[in-house]
């Protein structure tokens, strides 16, 4: 979104922007069911990650980093390529960012993964996991929307 002086605005950031969201304006029950559409097969995606890389109590939960920060990076392209398009299709940010990328990470398991590591006498894994996580996910979404911001080109054109 463009502000009347120039600026540009996110709506998922600058909370005085969020009572003007055009995709919740005309049909709400159209974005709830986006996003219950998207969250299904993103935890579904989640879940079967999960499953196929099981950890321990005391393990390194490589299958919750790599879910969360894939899902980061995945959130920056969106936003980048979203706010390329002047917001995309008014479905498209709930579908996608809030529906499949909202129930593909799961920051709620990374802090139970930690209390189970702290739990079993596993202090290390715990910070290290803790660690990587912040950092990595912070990067991701950082990469994401920086690296797609130059794939598109400021001007409209792909930069190639």
């Amino acid at each position: 979104m463009v502000e009347s002086d120039g600026r540009r605005v996110d709506p998922d950031v600058d909370l005085a922007v969020g009572r003007d969201r055009r995709e919740l304006g005309a049909r709400p029950a159209a974005v709830l069911a986006a996003i219950a559409a998207g969250g299904v097969l993103g935890a579904l995606a989640r879940a079967g990650l999960q499953a196929a890389f099981p950890h321990g109590p005391t393990g390194f939960p490589g299958a919750t980093l790599g879910i969360n920060v894939t899902g980061c990076l995945l959130i920056g392209v969106l936003m980048a390529v979203l706010r390329h398009h002047d917001g995309g299709p008014p479905l498209a940010r709930p579908f996608l960012g809030v529906g499949i990328l909202g129930g593909f990470t799961t920051f709620s398991t990374y802090v139970v993964d930690i209390r189970q590591a702290l739990g079993a006498g596993a202090p290390g894994v715990a910070l290290a996991y803790l660690a990587a996580t912040l950092l990595g996910a912070l990067l991701a979404v950082w990469a994401g929307d920086t690296l797609t911001e130059r794939l598109l080109g400021r001007d409209g054109r792909s930069a190639r």
